[in-house]
């Protein structure tokens, strides 16, 4: 299913839509030495993604072409988990990447299976665990994880959200940096998937439990990878208390327990509305999501009416 497939102009002038990207897919997919014909656009939303129909191997064009460093690191993590043999989303070899077309980002992955098919929060909980034991090498160049930035930029360009919805937004922010600047964080610092949650890991043709995503890894305390776990299970019911209890017994950890459980979870779920209040002027329902997890905040009503995106 293709989402958000409305766009305009970004990099280089092209336009971000089925036929402007199919235009960056032919050209990236000549300079890797891949063939595009019959390649299948699964998704058009922040990313176009596109998977080919020669070779199992996904292309994912960027929207934004300001994301170069960020892919950039992708692939050099894709490379290093590689060689550590852990379990995530390879890159295929052979292929110099990113690459630049008409202004916009393209990577190339190789394909995990043929559909789409998540995996358990328990096996999250496990490849987690291993992946905080690890210790990345310096020339990865991770950057430090600085939430309260991240936040400021995604509120500044929320355009298409009324000054209203935005002026609270940003204060519910400010408060909400001021406590988290007060959290005492207990587990060690070091290396995070950065938008750990049962999205991005999915099931292997094989049958192992893979990490996809990967441009998110940084630098921070390792509460911001278990947080969206129990925010899931706690605040919107995606997640069943059996779940969730086997991820805690296969981490080890229950973030619940810890007393800053609640300013976190306040920060994940106001990032998750505001990248969501990017999509509102492509998506009519993502307008509707976003407008009822706006009214949710300002009230303190349950968020079990909340869908996932």
């Amino acid at each position: 299913m293709i989402s958000g497939s409305s766009g305009g102009a970004v990099g280089g002038g092209t336009e971000f839509t089925a036929e402007g990207v199919a235009v960056v897919l032919r050209e990236a997919c000549e300079a890797a030495g891949l063939d595009a014909t019959g390649a299948e656009l699964l998704r058009l939303g922040s990313n176009a993604v596109y998977r080919l129909a020669c070779l199992p191997i996904i292309v994912r064009i960027a929207r934004d072409p300001a994301v170069l460093p960020e892919m950039e690191r992708a692939v050099a993590v894709a490379r290093w988990l590689e060689t550590v043999d852990f379990p995530a989303t390879r890159v295929p070899a052979g292929i110099a990447q990113p690459i630049v077309v008409h202004g916009l980002v393209v990577t190339f992955w190789e394909s995990v299976q043929e559909r789409e098919e998540y995996a358990t929060v328990g096996e999250l909980a496990d490849l987690l665990r291993r992946l905080h034991w690890l210790e990345e090498p310096q020339s990865l160049g991770l950057p430090y994880f600085d939430p309260m930035a991240k936040l400021s930029a995604s509120l500044d360009g929320l355009g298409a959200v009324s000054q209203e919805d935005r002026s609270f937004l940003e204060e519910r922010a400010a408060r909400l940096g001021k406590e988290y600047d007060r959290l005492d964080f207990v587990l060690p610092y070091g290396m995070i998937h950065g938008d750990a949650s049962i999205g991005n890991i999915l099931r292997h043709r094989d049958g192992h439990a893979v990490l996809i995503d990967l441009d998110g890894f940084a630098l921070a305390p390792r509460e911001w990878d278990l947080i969206q776990t129990p925010l899931f299970y706690d605040r919107y019911g995606w997640h069943t208390a059996a779940e969730y209890a086997d991820f805690v017994h296969r981490y080890g950890f229950d973030l619940m327990n810890w007393p800053g459980y609640e300013t976190l979870a306040d920060l994940r779920e106001l990032m998750m509305v505001a990248w969501l209040g990017h999509q509102v002027a492509v998506s009519e329902r993502s307008a509707a999501e976003f407008a009822r997890r706006v009214q949710s905040l300002r009230t303190g009503e349950g968020r079990k009416k909340w869908g996932p995106f």
